[in-house]
């Protein structure tokens, strides 16, 4: 008897998407991966798996002791402490739900295998966030807590969306080593974006097209054929990509002083209490200096890149000096923004204006969150002309919460880059994103970094996501205690 099955199934997730699943079934141990484009349905079909949304018509058979980890969880459990904040509007005292009871809540903590917990804390560095609050985690430490919560529980069927998106490299190896070794107990379900992250433990490979299974093939000692055969599937033949050109009227300005740092930080320092994220951190960015910020969760890699957009607190109490500004001296956070391009994975989740795809990339000219200002004539046409670099320029019209994650943070790219700043900060703009659109990505990077007149910062844990015209590296690693 099959650990699930979907015959002739109709699945209504949301408002908008349907799933039509004609026949799935997998066994107990048959370990399956879905792949496809962004949009295609990959993500859906593993939250009806789980439970999410509603099974209209068919036969659905569906696992009961399910763990599920994807990017709709973690933004539901922020959005969850988010309203904790409200309390006081009710006259209540909220209290702060701390890493250890996101971790235990709902288990019997005595009947969680010892072994495995303390093998997942260490693997997690968990055991020194457990006590903290689950708002000051970071986006890549909420991921590892739900990934930790989900492996403790011993589920009969583990699914993992994008499992290893966000985590370094150390971790991500670690995860795979203990994912392979659960699989002899556990049937494992993943949603992939990347081909070369499937596991070798794999036995059955499905690919999503428009809501459907478009091709399935079970797998046993031809995983290489089969992904090879599923790279042809996904292959799309690019034309040479061209930049569109900047806006006269509403542009990033060069800065004050060309021949000067765009950023030089002395000796900085982020610190919560006793504990030191970075410290002794002596960094200059010239013009054109474009630079890779590498390093482990929790090195301090987004707080650096937020102290020089303005974001973090701690950028008063630095020596930070940014396009011709030293902060403190009296100068606006907008006169800071100006210059810059941003995307970052916190950025993509509170991006809550449900705006047009076409107002989304507008908006970057404004540096705003939505679109308020009527754009002008030249404005609508070169950010079309973004929309046909990123192959989403059918959707201009399309609300952003109607697109896929991928497609959205397409979409935020595109609008960090409309303006072509001076400075375009990039931290992991690859997670969420397929095979082909993560290399168009990588090809719009490398293009700005040879031929554009930005400087680049880029944040990846993914050594396949190297950029070549990038030369110079920052490890945060140097700056801080994390191994």
């Amino acid at each position: 008897m099959s650990l699930l099955s979907l015959k002739n199934c109709h699945l209504i997730l949301g408002e908008h998407y349907h799933l039509n699943i004609e026949h799935l079934a997998i066994e107990s141990q048959q370990h399956t991966v879905i792949l496809g484009p962004n949009g295609s349905g990959k993500s859906a079909l593993a939250a009806g798996i789980a439970g999410e949304g509603q099974w209209v018509s068919g036969e659905p058979e569906l696992a009961s002791d399910i763990a599920w980890v994807s990017v709709e969880q973690q933004q539901a459990l922020i959005e969850a402490e988010k309203q904790k904040d409200c309390a006081d509007i009710l006259d209540i005292i909220a209290v702060a739900t701390t890493v250890q009871e996101v971790l235990f809540d709902g288990l019997d903590i005595e009947s969680v295998d010892q072994i495995l917990l303390n093998r997942v804390k260490g693997m997690f560095s968990l055991e020194a966030m457990l006590a903290k609050p689950f708002r000051a985690l970071s986006t890549g430490e909420t991921r590892k807590l739900l990934l930790a919560k989900a492996l403790i529980v011993e589920p009969e069927l583990l699914i993992l969306d994008d499992p290893w998106d966000g985590l370094d490299v150390k971790t991500s190896e670690q995860l795979n080593q203990l994912l392979t070794e659960l699989s002899s107990s556990a049937t494992i379900l993943m949603v992939l974006n990347r081909v070369s992250e499937v596991p070798r433990f794999c036995q059955q490979v499905i690919l999503m097209d428009a809501g459907s299974i478009g091709w399935q093939a079970e797998v046993s000692d031809n995983l290489d054929e089969q992904l090879q055969h599923i790279k042809q599937l996904q292959h799309i033949q690019q034309s040479a990509l061209a930049l569109p050109g900047k806006d006269d009227d509403c542009f990033a300005p060069h800065p004050l002083d060309e021949n000067a740092p765009l950023v030089r930080l002395t000796n900085a320092k982020v610190s919560y209490g006793d504990n030191i994220v970075f410290s002794g951190l002596n960094w200059t960015v010239n013009p054109q200096q474009h630079f890779q910020v590498t390093g482990p969760n929790g090195s301090g890699k987004t707080c650096l890149l937020n102290l020089i957009t303005g974001d973090h607190p701690q950028c008063y109490v630095n020596d930070i000096f940014v396009f011709g500004f030293q902060r403190g001296s009296g100068e606006s956070i907008w006169e800071i923004k100006q210059y810059i391009g941003y995307l970052s994975n916190g950025f993509h989740l509170d991006y809550k204006v449900n705006c047009s795809l076409l107002h989304v990339v507008l908006s970057g000219y404004y540096n705003s969150v939505g679109l308020y200002q009527k754009p002008s004539t030249h404005q609508l046409k070169l950010a079309y002309e973004w929309l046909q670099v990123i192959g989403l320029e059918a959707d201009k019209d399309k609300p952003f919460f109607e697109l896929s994650f991928g497609d959205q943070r397409m979409a935020l790219i595109a609008r960090a880059m409309v303006k072509h700043p001076s400075l375009l900060i990039l931290d992991e703009p690859c997670n969420g994103l397929d095979d082909i659109n993560r290399l168009k990505v990588l090809a719009l990077i490398e293009l700005l970094a040879r031929e554009g007149n930005t400087t680049l910062l880029y944040v990846n844990h993914h050594q396949e996501d190297v950029i070549t015209s990038i030369q110079n590296h920052l490890d945060m690693t140097d700056f801080s205690d994390v191994a």
